[in-house]
């Protein structure tokens, strides 16, 4: 019987944080929301802290105002449609919020 390796991609990248009010508790949901649909494990650094994208307790926990750089490491087979959704969301949606 031959051993079978299962290869985790990682996949990563870092988003801005552009709309005025940051990362509050309802953009934070929709983060976790987005992080959820994908099968992988997602981490999100501010640089002092680690959270898992896809619990609110620990996303509210970063206090990632408007300019925080966050860095997302995402692991599995869907890692990188995980990646281009939350970037979508931060970046260009912007939480459906006005920018500064």
């Amino acid at each position: 019987m031959g051993e079978r390796v299962l290869e985790k991609l990682v996949r990563e990248t870092t988003v801005e944080i552009k709309n005025a009010e940051g990362l509050h508790m309802r953009p934070a949901m929709q983060f976790v929301d987005t992080a959820s649909r994908f099968d992988c494990d997602i981490i999100v650094s501010n640089g002092q802290t680690n959270a898992d994208g896809k619990s609110i307790m620990q996303m509210s926990m970063l206090a990632a105002t408007c300019g925080t750089r966050l860095h997302l490491q995402a692991q599995g087979p869907e890692a990188e449609q995980a990646l281009e959704a939350l970037r979508d969301l931060v970046e260009v949606k912007t939480f459906g919020e006005p920018p500064p």
